[in-house]
């Protein structure tokens, strides 16, 4: 997470230093030209991300019409999102980025990337496996520690694969600590007894 903090902060020391050598080496074009190049590509940037939206909201609406869920299009909103806070971002890195993730041929792989190596991942480690379908379909995970024979052995392996998945499933049930919750039930019989016995 400080990794993509690190480079989102690099982003506008990247486009200062850009554009002091457009500057220095297109004396032409100036300070005030350049300012009007940030302006204009911001403000038509701005007139994408807006068609581009009601173009994904469009398509939103027909998927849920159709009963298909809209996964892909809600990752083209966010996108859309994150190229708009790029555009208005002063600078020419920013506006290229904003550029890459406005137009539908650059979108779309970096939807396809965005997918398959963070939000498919991400859903699997919450949902054990379900989403992908990365699940135990026949026995146990660990039928085979003792054994080492069964379906659900573990590949063949001599149990250490057991071994690393109840300990991945430890560390994942502290992730749900916010999520869980504790019911506490009494013995009604025992307590009514008690009662009875008292009187």
């Amino acid at each position: 997470m400080l990794r993509w903090l690190f480079v989102l902060l690099l982003i506008p020391f990247l486009d200062a230093v850009v554009l002091a050598i457009f500057v220095s080496q297109t004396p032409m074009i100036g300070w005030v030209g350049m300012v009007l190049l940030v302006v204009l590509t911001g403000l038509i940037g701005m007139l994408l991300v807006r068609a581009e939206g009601r173009r994904t909201i469009r398509k939103i609406q027909r998927a849920l019409e159709q009963g298909k869920p809209p996964t892909n299009e809600l990752l083209d909103g966010a996108l859309l999102i994150a190229a708009g806070a790029f555009l208005l971002t002063p600078g020419l890195v920013t506006d290229v980025i904003g550029f890459l993730l406005v137009i539908p041929p650059t979108r779309i792989p970096i939807r396809a990337a965005l997918k398959r190596f963070i939000v498919v991942p991400y859903i699997d480690k919450r949902t054990d496996g379900l989403a992908s379908g990365a699940v135990w379909t026949f026995g146990f995970p660990d039928e085979g520690v003792g054994a080492g024979t069964g379906a659900g052995a573990g590949s063949g392996t001599n149990g250490t694969q057991t071994q690393s998945a109840r300990e991945s499933t430890t560390d994942r049930t502290d992730e749900f600590a916010e999520d869980a919750y504790t019911v506490n039930f009494r013995d009604v019989t025992r307590d009514d007894d008690d009662e009875v016995d008292a009187r």
